[in-house]
């Protein structure tokens, strides 16, 4: 099962270092899940991975929020898990705010990554004012909202798991 792990550059730099994601404790992703494939209402596998992306994503631009040292910029591992190793909250499943979102139970070895996706050096400053409202978007104003959907407007781009050294080495 791919599940995408949303995190930081700081995050990443220290995944990079100890070599596994999750160390701390579960680690929250985000994957393909049945409520994310009802709330999408697609059958396309691609489509669908791409949407869990997104909501990693999104994760990750809150992650920034909380960090405010961090580079600006949103970042996302897809890893590959055993299947029944990603679990979703049943209880949380139709909830807006948990589409896609899963569990990991233990750490995962970042050399099971598939992929890194990152938001190229001319997102930040679309992802800083999307960090910043992020706090109002969430209380409903509407104007913050646009803001952050303004992130959503950069593609985030690919990265070869051989590549994160010098992605870390950049801004991390």
């Amino acid at each position: 099962m791919r599940v995408y792990v949303p995190l930081t550059l700081p995050g990443l730099a220290e995944a990079h270092k100890t070599g596994e994601l999750g160390s701390s404790g579960p680690l929250a992703a985000y994957a393909v899940t049945p409520g994310l494939r009802e709330w999408y209402v697609s059958e396309d596998i691609e489509e669908l991975e791409y949407a869990a992306l997104g909501r990693a994503a999104l994760a990750s631009l809150r992650l920034l929020a909380a960090d405010p040292a961090a580079p600006r910029r949103r970042v996302v591992v897809a890893v590959d898990v055993p299947d029944g190793a990603a679990t979703a909250d049943p209880d949380r499943a139709l909830d807006p705010a948990a589409l896609g979102e899963v569990r990991v139970g233990g750490p995962v070895r970042l050399a099971k990554a598939a992929a890194v996706h990152a938001d190229a050096d001319d997102a930040e400053a679309d992802v800083t004012a999307a960090a910043e409202a992020l706090p109002a978007a969430d209380a409903g104003d509407d104007d913050a909202q646009f803001v952050v959907d303004g992130a959503e407007d950069h593609e985030l781009l690919w990265f070869a798991p051989q590549e994160i050294a010098g992605l870390v080495g950049s801004g991390g």
